[in-house]
């Protein structure tokens, strides 16, 4: 029975104001099995086992390193476990960054220890110098250059939690463009609060970067509680510190994007392409970033093959993800030629928290399609969400380059509460939560795979 608010969904994608020329039809017994398929996922244990698997055997992943080299090891041993038709690998090659220790200490009168971490890409080093205070990315912009010569910036800038995550953008920025605005002006060092949104002694990492002709500083993240404590001292009377990072570049390392296929019963050569990051930071065991997803996608394949899909599913453990895109750029670069292939693309890279929200670039070209998908996932109280969201992070080369995406919003009020820190940590995912994300990625990719015709997927004419 179709409850008024779901007809009121339906209507809206119908009455979607551009029409397809050839309308996507999904086969009324693909819809029969998508309820089914529903039911038997959110009772299967298969993604949880592969998340307590590689947080637990594997633990932390940091990209080059050897925890790394034994993830790509693992994920092709997985995927083979589960019953995939074919599996391979594809390097990925990038600068390798390497954690050593890191240290921050308050000078003089109120000397104590400050708890941070070095931001990945940061040079190691140590430096001393007064602190200077800015509340946001704004405020240092707009002092002129060369002024804080030999001072250390911190930027005291408190994320706040949203659902969709999307205070992010701008405590990302400041991690991300924060070290070379700093050095533009002077500075030596560059501190920040965590972008995170819990109160914690746990520091948040992340990357960043320097721009073109700059000579890179130490830069570091606060952890929140500790960022406080600093923004009161600097308060109470000048205040001094020094930062000492032993960490930075060492040449080159080449990991690899593990693929696993389910081969296409009907359409072998069209592809629904799935995937997640299998790296993560060395804090934590990265849980939520990003083993559930590698667990949701690799479980959502295993659930599909007995169902024999018309299409080909493609899932893909991403390389370095943290530290650039790399694994996502080496796919899209290898697999150009391929984007009308990949009928439909989609990634988890959000944590395990409740999947809300449905959207996807197939929004006006195709909305009977998505209709029927959407009456599919609503069971899962999930909405139909148009334009807000987008491809996540690994697939945006491809999508970039036209191959159409969807997306599945997770819940991500909490997410910066763990996210780049030693709490990212199994104990953090709620099974019954995860098993949700499974049962909907899932039905979406069932649907996918069925579907008589296109999303469109298509290359774009070059600019």
């Amino acid at each position: 029975m179709r409850t008024p608010l779901l007809a009121a969904t339906l209507a809206l994608l119908i009455a979607a104001p551009l029409a397809a020329r050839q309308p996507t039809r999904i086969p009324d017994a693909a819809i029969t099995q998508a309820s089914t398929l529903r039911a038997s996922a959110l009772a299967d244990p298969t993604a949880w086992q592969v998340l307590e698997s590689l947080t637990t055997e594997v633990g932390p992943r940091l990209a080059g390193s050897e925890g790394d080299a034994r993830a790509v090891a693992w994920a092709q041993a997985k995927f083979r476990e589960l019953g995939y038709d074919r599996v391979w690998t594809e390097p990925v090659t990038f600068p390798k960054w390497v954690r050593r220790s890191e240290t921050l200490e308050v000078l003089g009168a109120h000397a104590q220890p400050l708890r941070v971490g070095a931001l990945g890409g940061s040079p190691g080093g140590t430096v001393e110098g007064e602190v200077v205070r800015f509340p946001d990315l704004a405020a240092l912009q707009a002092v002129a250059d060369g002024s804080l010569a030999g001072k250390i910036v911190f930027i005291d800038y408190t994320m706040q939690a949203r659902r969709d995550g999307g205070d992010y953008r701008t405590a990302g920025g400041i991690r991300w463009a924060g070290p070379s605005v700093a050095i533009q002006k002077g500075a030596i060092g560059f501190l920040m609060r965590s972008a995170g949104t819990s109160l914690s002694r746990e520091p948040h990492t992340g990357n960043t970067g320097f721009a073109p002709g700059l000579a890179p500083i130490p830069s570091a993240a606060l952890a929140t509680i500790d960022a406080a404590q600093l923004a009161r001292l600097v308060a109470l009377a000048p205040t001094r510190v020094r930062l000492a990072l032993d960490c930075g570049y060492e040449g080159e390392a080449t990991s690899y994007n593990v693929i696993g296929e389910i081969t296409g019963s009907a359409r072998p050569d069209e592809i629904v392409l799935l995937g997640g990051h299998l790296d993560s930071w060395d804090y934590g065991t990265g849980a939520i970033d990003d083993a559930a997803g590698i667990a949701i996608t690799m479980a959502t394949g295993a659930l599909l093959k007995p169902l024999h899909p018309a299409r080909t599913l493609r899932v893909v453990a991403f390389a370095n993800e943290e530290q650039g895109l790399w694994g996502g750029r080496a796919y899209a670069q290898r697999h150009a030629a391929e984007v009308a292939r990949h009928v439909i693309a989609i990634e988890s890279d959000f944590g395990a928290a409740p999947i809300f929200g449905f959207d996807s670039s197939a929004r006006d070209l195709q909305p009977q399609a998505l209709a029927q998908i959407q009456q599919a996932l609503a069971p899962l109280d999930i909405a139909w969400l148009p334009k807000q969201g987008d491809p996540e992070s690994d697939i945006g080369g491809m999508t970039d380059l036209g191959t159409a995406w969807a997306w599945l919003g997770h819940d991500g009020t909490r997410y910066f509460d763990l996210h780049h820190t030693a709490d990212d940590t199994l104990d953090k995912v709620i099974p019954q939560e995860l098993a949700q994300n499974v049962a909907a990625y899932a039905v979406f990719t069932w649907l996918a795979a069925q579907a008589d015709g296109g999303f469109g997927s298509a290359p774009k004419p070059a600019k």
